[in-house]
């Protein structure tokens, strides 16, 4: 398997950091712009897209924070991604962080799924 190499990215989101929380760590929030349905079970999370499946496992979330998930994919591995709330203390900007993981010559595509998926949410949330 070739190695994936990480990669971090930061959106702006001009929207409170509760509300932000929830949709980036329940299934129905999820289910809004992350995938086409989201199903949890426990720790293990079920995102659906377009007849697809992939299963990834909670591994850690802090409230009102962030929220990470490991592929079932990569079990055995120290990929990951996550989501991440950051508010500025100075002005109070809220930013959504995303770390994830892909192959070399995927990192590219990964940003851009990820750009267009934040894009729908920030619409969603009224923050585009």
């Amino acid at each position: 398997m070739e190695e994936k190499v990480k990669f971090e990215m930061e959106f702006p989101i001009h929207v409170s950091p509760s509300l932000l929380y929830q949709y980036i760590s329940t299934p129905s929030g999820m289910s809004e712009w992350y995938a086409d349905n989201v199903n949890s079970r426990g720790e293990f999370f079920t995102f659906i897209w377009e007849g697809s499946e992939e299963k990834a496992k909670l591994l850690g979330k802090k409230s009102g924070e962030r929220i990470k998930f490991r592929w079932m994919a990569d079990e055995g591995t120290d990929y990951f991604f996550e989501l991440r709330i950051q508010v500025d203390e100075i002005t109070k900007d809220v930013s959504l962080m995303i770390t994830d993981y892909a192959e070399e010559d995927e990192v590219d595509e990964g940003k851009m799924l990820w750009e267009n998926m934040v894009s729908e949410l920030k619409q969603i949330l009224g923050s585009a």
